[in-house]
């Protein structure tokens, strides 16, 4: 499925203790999960040949567009836009409080840095 602008295209649960929501929800409903980080994994689908959540995320065609739409609307950014595997993305937090997440397939401007030899 080709993801649509600004629309809600996977979403996620925020935990405080990962392992044991992923204990909770594998042992409740069977699910299985992808580790990306300590602090992070995706729900896989019940077939295991996909993902089908992990925040609530909408897709963006330009994210630094919607960084700069986010703020003028009176949005907080909590996560400035960074590199994840399949593209790059950044949380938010909508005047009521909700955390949100945006993410593209676009890297737009973004550097990559190696340790060893300095910006590439």
């Amino acid at each position: 499925m080709t993801p649509v602008h600004h629309a809600i295209n996977y979403v996620e649960i925020t935990v405080t203790d990962m392992d044991a929501a992923q204990d909770f929800y594998g042992t409740a409903f069977g699910w299985r999960f992808t580790d990306y980080a300590p602090a992070y994994a995706g729900i896989q689908t019940p077939e295991g040949d996909g993902e089908v959540g992990g925040d609530l995320l909408l897709y963006s065609d330009d994210l630094d567009a919607t960084v700069a739409a986010v703020n003028d609307a009176g949005g907080t950014i909590a996560e400035e836009p960074y590199a994840f595997p399949g593209g790059r993305r950044f949380t938010f937090f909508d005047p009521s409080g909700n955390r949100l997440g945006v993410w593209s397939t676009n890297l737009g401007n973004i550097r990559f840095r190696r340790s060893d030899q300095g910006e590439c």
